[in-house]
C-alpha cells in the first residue's frame, strides 16, 4: 500500500478535476485500490477494512475513508485514462535499477468470455433446425466480436508484466506479437530472447524478433492442420527442430 501510494505520487497528479472536492488525492485512491487488488476485496469489504485499520490511512495521510462510489468513480479514472503507462514505465526503471529483471521475456494472450453461454452450448445449437442455426451463428458471431482479448509480456525471472495489448475480437494471435514484444523492449532493453507458443508461429514475427529487434525468438511451430512437410520459412523450420518434443 505505501509502495502503491509512493508511486502515485510520482506518476499521478493529486486530482482528477479541479472541480472536485478534493477530500482525497489520486495517489491516496489508488493506494487502496492496490490494496484491494491485492487482498481480493469487494469495495465494501474495502471500506470497512479501512475502518479498522485507521493506522493504515494514517500511513497515506487519509484522515476518513472513502465511500464506495469514490473507489467506483476512482477505478474508472485511473484504468481507462492514460494513467497507467507512465506507472508501469515508473516500476520498470525501479527494477532495471536493483537489477531484477531478466534476459528472457514471455509473450501470451488469453480471452475472456462475458455471457454465460458456453462455446459447446453454441456449437450444439447450430445442429438443429435451420432457423435455429441461423440465429445461433449470428449470437456466435456477436459475441466473438465483443469477446475481450488481453496479450501480455512478461520478464520470466521477476514474473512482471512489462507490455499489454487488450482488443475485443478472436483471431489469430500472430498479429499482436510484433508491437507486445516492442513495448516490453522499450522498458527492458536488456532482454535476449522472447518465448511464445504456437498461437504466435509466424515466419514474420521471427523476421522482426531476430532482425530489427535483436532478440532470439523461440515460438513453437504447429499452428493450423498437422503437416508431416517441413516449414517453407527458414525460421520455422529452425524451431521444429530447435523445439521437438521428446522422440517416442
Amino acid at each position: 500500500m505505501l509502495v502503491a501510494h509512493h508511486l502515485g505520487k510520482e506518476c499521478l497528479p493529486d486530482f482528477s478535476s479541479r472541480y472536485s472536492r478534493h477530500d482525497f488525492t489520486l495517489p491516496q485512491l489508488f493506494a487502496c485500490l492496490t490494496l484491494r487488488e491485492h487482498q481480493r476485496l469487494s469495495y465494501r469489504d474495502l471500506v470497512a477494512l479501512l475502518q479498522d485499520s485507521p493506522e493504515w490511512r494514517l500511513a497515506i495521510g487519509m484522515t476518513k475513508v472513502p465511500a464506495v462510489s469514490t473507489f467506483c468513480a476512482a477505478f474508472g479514472v485511473l484504468t481507462l485514462g492514460r494513467s497507467l503507462t507512465p506507472m508501469l514505465d515508473a516500476i520498470t526503471r525501479w527494477m532495471r535499477e536493483r537489477r531484477h529483471l531478466g534476459k528472457t521475456i514471455a509473450i501470451d494472450s488469453t480471452l475472456m468470455d462475458v455471457h454465460y453461454r458456453s462455446r459447446h452450448y453454441e456449437q450444439r445449437c447450430r445442429h438443429r433446425s435451420t432457423s435455429e442455426k441461423r440465429s445461433a451463428n449470428a449470437r456466435r458471431f456477436r459475441s466473438a466480436r465483443r469477446t475481450p482479448k488481453l496479450t501480455i509480456a512478461v520478464d520470466t525471472r521477476s514474473h512482471f508484466v512489462l507490455a499489454h495489448r487488450p482488443r475485443a475480437g478472436m483471431g489469430s494471435d500472430a498479429p499482436d506479437f510484433a508491437p507486445t514484444l516492442r513495448a516490453a523492449l522499450e522498458r527492458n532493453r536488456g532482454a535476449e530472447r522472447v518465448l511464445a507458443d504456437a498461437g504466435f508461429d509466424s515466419h514474420d514475427n521471427h523476421r522482426i524478433a531476430r532482425e530489427e529487434l535483436g532478440v532470439r525468438s523461440l515460438i513453437k511451430t504447429g499452428i493450423g492442420r498437422p503437416s508431416s512437410t517441413p516449414p517453407a520459412s527458414k525460421y520455422r523450420r529452425q524451431m521444429k527442430c530447435e523445439l521437438a518434443g521428446p522422440q517416442s
